[in-house]
């Protein structure tokens, strides 16, 4: 018994909410940085305003992969999730553009986050759950191509809707521009109907057909680390303790950023759960979600664990590009630093189209990656292109022409589609699949903890040693991509027999 191929058509619908949920994501990245400096932030505190959308999925990609997994009615396993996360990040769109302060756009991002993060979660195991290994490389880089096609959209609509319809890209002092705002609704339609396309044109396999295929497959058992024992749990407990007090009583001695707390509040709340992961595993009540999920963080397959490393640097690199472009490039290329000014604003609609640019080339990338990986294999094309992205982020610091910006986004765009398809190609084939769902959320960690610590130090560095020069900001992005693409030749990547 093993899971059937799937036509191209099969595999495209599968996809294709995908398009949808990064229509989200990628008027997201392109404008939330421009709405909270039009409220009045300053841009050394744009990083710990970013932090709301990577603890939420911090929190709710385990959460609802753990869910999933135990999941099964009318629509599905995963289908579930896509359909409730697009209508409330739908909803999230609507609000966010219309915000009257700061907070409320806070708020309003977390909310977003927090949906979208119900929606894509499922998405990562439902290609595992549903293709062979042999075409699950395709299948991720058809999400890739999906994600690059909707980003293209949402990250280049502003600028459309300036250029060709004439809409205002600027508006008085602490007022969003109506081309933000227009975009914003446009994408949340967009994002509903994508998803929802994909929720009614696909099927899933129930869960005993797929405990069928790890049997076949050879997969559950040989890869399942040992259960952790009490005495692990204490080693995770009292070193997250200790290490988020000294942290946070560091910060307050040597009056560093205040940023620096949220830091030490991860630590501590690391800690926390390895004390109360100790003590119900003595009480013997393990029977729960919380002690499931912990217990299978110890318990990672190793591919797993040499895949977060690659992600931590990969995601790091990602995360400074989204925080600091739109300063960067306004400050550095358009001369201004005032985001109520016409050049900062210029600024910003060019760095949308930018971002729409390696969006665009991530597309057609999706494409030539199961063709690179055929040639070489699935670590060294992604090495590749990890490389070609941290060239891409260094040459805005040697190109000073704004038109020309673009070229470095071609390296950009073929180290984005590889960061969103080659770790979980290799990923699925070393999961079991009843427990491919709380993985994938698993793996999100090391998306996460990464942006919680860039959204947390890169001010610092940046006011530090960079006199808060946000185009330095880039520079760090392209070396943490370099030490990711050094990181991915250590990676076992095991296809199951």
């Amino acid at each position: 018994m093993a899971r059937q191929r799937l036509t191209f058509l099969q595999i495209w619908n599968m996809c294709f909410g995908f398009f949808g949920i990064q229509i989200g994501f990628g008027l997201q990245n392109a404008n939330t940085s421009r709405i909270f400096q039009t409220l009045g932030v300053d841009v050394n505190h744009l990083a710990i305003l970013w932090i709301a959308a990577p603890a939420t999925g911090l929190l709710v990609q385990p959460i609802i992969g753990h869910l999933s997994d135990k999941t099964w009615g009318r629509l599905g396993r995963r289908r579930p999730y896509f359909f409730w996360g697009a209508i409330l990040t739908t909803a999230a769109l609507l609000v966010m553009p219309n915000s009257p302060t700061l907070w409320v756009a806070a708020a309003a991002l977390w909310i977003m986050d927090a949906s979208i993060n119900v929606t894509m979660e499922p998405f990562r195991a439902f290609v595992g759950d549903n293709l062979p290994d042999e075409q699950r490389a395709t299948g991720y880089a058809m999400q890739s191509f999906f994600i690059g096609l909707g980003a293209v959209l949402a990250s280049a609509l502003p600028w459309m809707l300036t250029n060709w319809l004439h809409v205002a890209n600027t508006a008085p002092p602490g007022e969003i521009p109506d081309a933000v705002r227009i975009a914003f609704y446009v994408g949340g339609a967009g994002l509903l109907a994508a998803v929802m396309w994909t929720v009614f044109t696909t099927r899933e396999y129930p869960p005993e057909q797929l405990q069928a295929f790890d049997v076949e497959e050879r997969r559950f058992g040989p890869r399942q680390e040992p259960a952790p024992s009490i005495n692990a749990y204490i080693a995770l407990g009292v070193g997250g303790v200790l290490a988020g007090l000294a942290l946070a009583a560091i910060v307050w001695g040597a009056r560093l950023e205040k940023e620096l707390y949220v830091l030490a509040g991860l630590l501590l709340a690391f800690g926390v759960a390895g004390v109360a992961g100790a003590r119900f595993k003595r009480l013997g009540r393990t029977d729960n979600g919380f002690s499931e999920v912990l217990e299978d963080v110890f318990r990672m397959p190793v591919t797993m664990r040499q895949l977060a490393v690659v992600q931590f640097f990969s995601w790091f690199g990602l995360f400074a590009m989204w925080i600091y472009t739109t300063p960067a490039v306004a400050a550095v290329h358009f001369g201004a630093t005032d985001a109520a000014s016409k050049a900062y604003n210029e600024g910003a609609d060019w760095v949308g189209v930018l971002f729409a640019v390696y969006n665009g080339v991530a597309a057609l990338a999706a494409l030539l990656i199961p063709v690179m990986v055929k040639v070489t294999s699935r670590k060294v094309s992604h090495a590749v292109c990890l490389t070609l992205g941290a060239l891409g982020l260094l040459s805005f610091l040697l190109i000073r022409q704004p038109g020309l910006l673009w070229v470095g986004m071609i390296g950009v765009g073929f180290a984005w589609s590889s960061i969103l398809s080659a770790p979980y190609s290799i990923l699925a084939g070393a999961l079991p699949a009843r427990k491919m769902g709380v993985y994938m959320g698993v793996f999100n960690f090391f998306i996460v903890i990464p942006q919680l610590l860039a959204a947390t130090v890169l001010g610092l560095l940046l006011k530090t040693f960079f006199g808060s020069q946000a185009i330095y900001a880039l520079v760090l992005g392209a070396a943490s991509l370099v030490i990711a693409a050094l990181g991915t030749f250590a990676v076992r990547d095991a296809k199951p027999a």
